[in-house]
């Protein structure tokens, strides 16, 4: 059973917005539906109603986190001219990790707690991450550069690389040092 977002109960919007909660700050393994019920004020019976399962409200969590996601960094990117629109997704970037991931990628937290290949929520983050490229890709081909697949998958790496230290603190402003880095992969590609 998957919840859809845009058509969530009153008492699954809560769930939701609990297990979010819970799940990016505490870890997925560490919450338990009890929990999250208690938080959200339902009973685990309403709980698994609307979502079936803690792996479908798991997935669910994810599909509505890689929406917001995606609505907030085509919507910052196109705020820039489209000359500029490659680096800018680093500038959304550093203000959503500074916003929404204090902890790093949901992504990749996720990934790493859910070995299981069949655990639905990994389809939703290699989406989420296939997505990315692709949208990448994209602006590549929109900045004329010659070869958008090579240097989509640099900025892909750029991208999580950030991501992942920036929730480790291994250094200071992993999002600034990619930036400058897809800087100079851009000028390598005459796109700059």
């Amino acid at each position: 059973m998957q919840a859809r977002t845009e058509a969530l109960t009153p008492a699954a919007r809560r769930v939701l917005d609990a297990a979010a909660e819970l799940f990016y700050g505490r870890g997925i393994n560490a919450v338990g539906v009890d929990l999250i019920a208690k938080r959200a004020g339902v009973t685990k019976k309403t709980l698994y109603e609307r979502f079936g399962s803690k792996e479908a409200l798991v997935a669910a969590y994810l599909r509505e986190r890689d929406e917001r996601w995606r609505a907030w960094l085509t919507a910052e990117v196109d705020k820039s001219p489209p000359a500029d629109r490659v680096l800018a997704t680093f500038d959304a970037l550093a203000a959503w990790m500074r916003r929404e991931n204090p902890r790093g990628c949901g992504f990749v937290n996720a990934a790493a707690e859910l070995p299981d290949a069949g655990h639905p929520a990994r389809q939703v983050i290699a989406d989420q991450k296939r997505w990315l490229r692709g949208y990448l890709r994209h602006l590549c081909e929109d900045a004329d550069v010659a070869a958008p697949d090579e240097l989509a998958d640099e900025l892909l790496l750029l991208h999580e690389g950030a991501t992942v230290l920036y929730g480790l603190s291994a250094v200071a402003d992993p999002v600034g040092i990619s930036r400058r880095m897809a800087l100079r992969a851009l000028e390598r590609a005459g796109a700059v």
